[in-house]
């Protein structure tokens, strides 16, 4: 559809052209579009090879060549007879012409713009229909999103996330903003959690190879069709900002593995101060010391089991017992029983996510 659109405007431009021919070479050196529509579909290589090299107006052989691209990717080359001023006029309005046309046409047409709106949720789902249609997407596909967060450089993250996953059919990689990429992968068959964090842990060790900074991936959920991949990008949103609460040192997170993490970020702020106020009615956790904390996590760490927890702590298995004993006096729970512990776990979350900066976001 594009060349068509070229051809439209080459046909429009012939009267001021002069009698010269002009049109434009694709990629592959083919003439796609011209005032002389037996060209169309000539192969000039040499000069599409030549122009892209040197980016300015350049004369070959009696012919005025200059490309036109994004992000410095030579897509085409437009081509005006003749080597004088005026060729060299021809091409650079040409060239203007065609950029926006191209422009246009990847905004209304590019599979990626697609991809992206139906991430945001910003198109309604008769269009995307049309569209995929258009563009042989298959929406019926299993797929997941990656959501990959870098602390900066997100151009060329993204450059290098396409290079992993080059199959455009297949797998789309998404710029989202200054920090998100996203991918999104076609699944031909079921995997296993696994198999999801290996490929989450080969994009974080490229990018710190390459790159040298702090990335986090986020895993959304399974969906059956790429038109609800915006609930699993939201899941990969949701999985990195309640990481980043709960485990901040972790590089992947997955939504599937958030477990009481999820539901206690979905909670009303005020429903977990009472629940604190409530727990607590001895005191907060601010009477706890940095060394009684330390205990309590080793001691859930450990599954409640008194020894094992005295052993990782390097002290006497009194000692511990003391420990739990005084937060019981502190708190009012006994963590040695298997309700209270329970409790106390969701307390010390609840209080972090209250303290944490996502209340923010």
């Amino acid at each position: 559809m594009a060349n068509r659109l070229f051809q439209t405007v080459i046909h429009q431009m012939q009267p001021a052209l002069m009698g010269r021919t002009a049109g434009i070479i694709d990629e592959n050196g083919t003439i796609v579009a011209c005032t002389d529509v037996n060209e169309i579909g000539a192969v000039r290589e040499f000069a599409s090879t030549r122009a892209k090299e040197i980016g300015d107006a350049i004369a070959i052989e009696g012919d005025t060549y200059r490309r036109i691209g994004i992000r410095n990717r030579s897509e085409y080359v437009i081509f005006c007879s003749g080597s004088d001023e005026f060729a060299k006029s021809m091409v650079g309005v040409l060239s203007v012409s065609f950029s926006q046309i191209k422009q246009f046409y990847d905004e209304k047409y590019d599979k990626n713009s697609l991809i992206k709106n139906i991430l945001e949720d910003n198109i309604m789902p008769g269009e995307i229909h049309v569209k995929s249609r258009a563009m042989h997407i298959d929406l019926e596909s299993k797929c997941i999103v990656f959501l990959i967060r870098v602390e900066n450089d997100e151009f060329t993250a993204h450059e290098l996330i396409t290079g992993m996953f080059p199959d455009k059919n297949h797998d789309f990689v998404i710029s989202m903003n200054d920090t998100d990429v996203v991918l999104i992968k076609t699944l031909e068959e079921e995997l296993p959690n696994e198999e999801f964090d290996k490929i989450a842990s080969s994009i974080i060790d490229t990018l710190n190879s390459e790159l040298m900074t702090n990335v986090c991936v986020g895993i959304g959920s399974v969906v059956s069709s790429i038109i609800e991949i915006n609930r699993s990008y939201k899941d990969a949103c949701v999985a990195i900002d309640v990481g980043k609460v709960f485990e901040p040192d972790l590089p992947i997170i997955s939504y599937n593995s958030l477990g009481i993490g999820r539901l206690i970020y979905q909670l009303p702020t005020k429903l977990c101060e009472l629940f604190l106020n409530e727990v607590f009615q001895k005191g907060s956790l601010n009477v706890l010391d940095e060394e009684t904390i330390i205990t309590i996590q080793k001691f859930f760490e450990n599954n409640l089991n008194v020894s094992e927890a005295s052993r990782k702590l390097f002290v006497h298995r009194n000692t511990l017992v003391y420990r739990l004993d005084k937060i019981y006096k502190l708190t009012g729970l006994d963590i040695r029983k298997f309700d209270d512990a329970i409790i106390f776990k969701v307390a010390m979350m609840v209080s972090r996510y209250l303290s944490s900066d996502s209340l923010n976001l």
